[in-house]
């Protein structure tokens, strides 16, 4: 075991530098724009989001034949924003609410990708093999190219969320106001929602369809739990994101069966229930008092 550690400390293993580094700058990403999230209550539609990614990705390899990584996350966007999309004209122009608008996007665009995905697995190609792995993820199998182009993505969300901080922040407490004093909150949920898609698409490749929305709210729902400063939230929420990605590295590492993703998101959901019984603990003390 400590052999092991000392190995993983080195990241003498390219494989293990590409996951560590793909997976810490997926959560940051991540953490970051699911903090906003939180705050303008968005975190079932990016459940939605998240499912809806599946058959533009799966549509994308349809129609250029190779398990391009730029092709697959555009394909993803695409398909993840129109979702967005889809619940809003729902929610708007009928009766129905938006948690129910949300389910029906949710149910109709996985089945709809789970259907292409059963397609392509029997249709005989040779490079469709790995493409189930977006379901669950697949963060050791991780290329230089895909680190890159994650790296790229990363960056442009985290430097975009920096830069419109003030904006997305008046604009989650109180839109009113924050049209009231000239931000253009149309364009303002517009960049957020692309964001937030952005966000999803480009962890699917490490932590797949299915884990994602939880890798997006989890780190800024604990980190809620332990202080009401916006700007605390996220910086707790990067740590706790670290911090999984972290230890559900060398865990994969260590236990070769064990995926990394589902490991991450595990680690993180202890967190949240060790926050939320201490701040349950807490608040049971104060009533006592």
């Amino acid at each position: 075991m400590i052999d092991a550690i000392r190995d993983f400390l080195s990241l003498s293993d390219p494989n293990v530098r590409n996951v560590l580094l793909g997976t810490i700058l997926l959560s940051t990403s991540s953490s970051m724009i699911g903090t906003f999230a939180l705050l303008k209550r968005k975190t079932l539609i990016s459940d939605a989001i998240s499912h809806a990614v599946l058959p533009g990705t799966c549509l994308a390899f349809f129609f250029t034949g190779e398990k391009n990584s730029t092709w697959l996350v555009l394909g993803a966007f695409i398909t993840g924003w129109l979702a967005s999309i889809a619940i809003g004209k729902i929610t708007m122009h009928s009766k129905i609410k938006q948690d129910t608008s949300i389910a029906i996007v949710a149910s109709v665009s996985f089945g709809v990708g789970s259907f292409l995905l059963s397609i392509l697995q029997h249709s005989g190609q040779a490079n469709q093999g790995g493409l189930k792995s977006f379901l669950l993820g697949s963060a050791a199998t991780l290329l230089r190219a895909d680190i890159i182009l994650l790296l790229l993505l990363s960056l442009a969300i985290i430097l975009i969320t920096l830069l419109f901080f003030k904006e997305f922040m008046v604009i989650a407490f109180d839109a009113l106001f924050a049209k009231s004093i000239g931000i253009a909150v149309k364009k303002m949920d517009f960049l957020f929602t692309s964001l937030m898609v952005l966000a999803i698409v480009v962890g699917i490749r490490a932590v797949g369809v299915v884990l994602m929305s939880a890798m997006l709210i989890t780190p800024a729902t604990t980190a809620r739990f332990w202080t009401n400063n916006i700007t605390c939230i996220m910086l707790f929420a990067i740590l706790i994101s670290f911090f999984s990605s972290f230890i559900g590295t060398f865990i994969s590492y260590t236990v070769p069966s064990m995926p990394t993703g589902p490991w991450i998101v595990l680690i993180m959901s202890f967190i949240a229930y060790i926050s939320f019984i201490i701040s349950w603990l807490r608040r049971l003390c104060k009533k006592i008092k």
